[in-house]
């Protein structure tokens, strides 16, 4: 779904609207645009070793040719924002897995999307450093962006109580507007 989503796979079927519009049927030409209005922070990350924590936030916007003077203030805001201002320097084998997420977060936020998607945000970390990137993520939806999370975490869940909407084969089979956890029947 998360690939849907942002267009790196195309439907086989049925339609999949983001403000209206069918991503199945956008043109080639207008991925790119669709990609900049959404930020993605992968299970793995996809940091580049070889930047700077600083570097890979600005990346994203680097490659769509944001001015050098925009890039200098919106990379330290959400270094800030992340609480890694003090790491940015650094190279993200430097960090530790919830630095990391950070990491991974600031970038897909830099830009201002629309919509966020993390997948599995939480997944590989001690509950405590999970907490903290769930409230980042709250935070993040508090000030208007959509934030959509693919998890099996029932912790996570539940803790949230927000909207749930559960998949299977590429199938919509519940969506509760403050669900739970829970194991569908087969």
């Amino acid at each position: 779904m998360i690939r849907l989503l942002y267009r790196e796979e195309k439907p086989s079927a049925g339609r999949l609207l983001i403000n209206g519009k069918d991503v199945g049927r956008l043109r080639r030409r207008e991925v790119p645009y669709l990609r900049r209005r959404i930020g993605v922070v992968f299970q793995d990350f996809k940091l580049l070793d070889h930047k700077t924590v600083w570097d890979n936030i600005a990346f994203p916007l680097v490659c769509t040719e944001a001015r050098p003077r925009e890039i200098a203030r919106r990379v330290p805001q959400v270094l800030e924002a992340v609480g890694l201002l003090h790491k940015a320097r650094a190279r993200p084998t430097e960090l530790s897995g919830g630095e990391q997420q950070r990491c991974a977060i600031a970038r897909a936020v830099v830009g201002d999307p629309e919509i966020l998607i993390a997948d599995e945000p939480t997944g590989n970390l001690d509950s405590e450093t999970a907490r903290g990137i769930i409230n980042h993520l709250v935070e993040i939806n508090r000030r208007g962006t959509t934030v959509l999370v693919a998890t099996h975490s029932e912790s996570l869940v539940n803790t949230l109580r927000r909207r749930v909407i559960a998949l299977d084969h590429g199938h919509v089979i519940r969506d509760e507007e403050r669900g739970l956890y829970r194991r569908e029947a087969l």
